[in-house]
């Protein structure tokens, strides 16, 4: 397929496809007699794979190494696995933080749908409110405390 058909199933811009396969990222297509890049369809199983490995947050370098290690076959595979060992250690890890900050939200969406019902919200979260990240002001000391491994209730935070 020529770069225009191959940008068309990618989602890609044939920019983009010149860029990636001027770093390394893309390996260098075929020519034909016109010297226009032909592509094979199995590219397009690779394009997607990058896109995800960015999807989770790997970097461009990182990308790159990938690619560059996926270009010596068997003799890199050791290494290319312990690469998305590491990088799904640090994936699973941000889906925990997003896990958490998700709670969060749910729980002040929750809080603002009981105030818009008319419910009574503890004071304490209109002075956490006035204070920046919903940490009590220096002369206040904190009404509560959260045992280690908790998460505090949205209504007392801002």
């Amino acid at each position: 397929m020529k770069i225009g058909d191959l940008a068309e199933r990618s989602g890609l811009s044939t920019d983009t496809l010149r860029y990636y396969e001027k770093i390394g990222l893309l390996p260098r297509p075929l020519r034909d007699g016109g010297g226009r890049r032909v592509y094979d369809a199995t590219i397009l199983r690779w394009i997607d794979f990058l896109d995800r490995l960015k999807s989770t947050g790997m970097g461009i370098r990182d990308r790159l190494r990938y690619a560059e290690l996926r270009g010596k076959g068997a003799a890199s595979l050791t290494e290319r696995r312990e690469m998305l060992e590491t990088h799904r250690h640090k994936v699973a890890g941000d889906i925990g933080r997003l896990t958490e900050m998700l709670a969060v939200l749910d729980d002040k969406i929750d809080l603002y749908r009981r105030m818009e019902a008319g419910e009574t919200v503890d004071p304490a979260f209109e002075t956490c409110a006035r204070t920046e990240h919903g940490a009590p002001s220096r002369q206040e000391k904190p009404t509560h405390e959260h045992s280690p491994g908790t998460r505090p209730r949205a209504d007392a935070e801002a």
